[in-house]
């Protein structure tokens, strides 16, 4: 993860940290630590595709979507809102499974509850050039 380019983060120390941690476990494909952070009725939404609704529909999502590219590095732009509300800018760095590198400018909206779990994520990115 890279962070180097963070320009604005909203976000107290603390959950910084946590959301670092988060989206850690998102880079490195860790579905087991990835799940921890979330409610068991969690809603994903990717994109204009329907949403995934709970945490037991989420994992399989995501494992499946993480077989499509060998690799992801979130670079932090902008984090925008409070601890529980709040925005991701950034760009997403793939390495697709020929072997070509593809960065993606992206965005990701998580709502979390007051225990501090994820209860929505919406995430929006042009994946094109990721899988043509």
């Amino acid at each position: 993860m890279k962070t180097d380019k963070l320009r604005i983060n909203q976000l107290s120390p603390q959950n910084y940290e946590w959301y670092l941690a988060y989206l850690q476990a998102i880079d490195t494909k860790n579905l087991e630590l990835y799940s921890s952070f979330l409610t068991e009725d969690c809603v994903m939404l990717s994109n204009n595709h329907p949403p995934v609704r709970g945490k037991e529909a989420i994992i399989p999502f995501l494992s499946n979507y993480w077989t499509t590219f060998d690799s992801l590095e979130h670079d932090l732009l902008n984090i925008y809102g409070s601890d529980l509300f709040f925005v991701l800018e950034a760009l997403n760095h793939y390495k697709r499974q020929d072997g070509e590198a593809v960065t993606l400018r992206a965005v990701a909206f998580t709502d979390r509850n007051a225990a501090g779990l994820v209860t929505s994520v919406r995430f929006y990115t042009d994946t094109t050039q990721l899988f043509s």
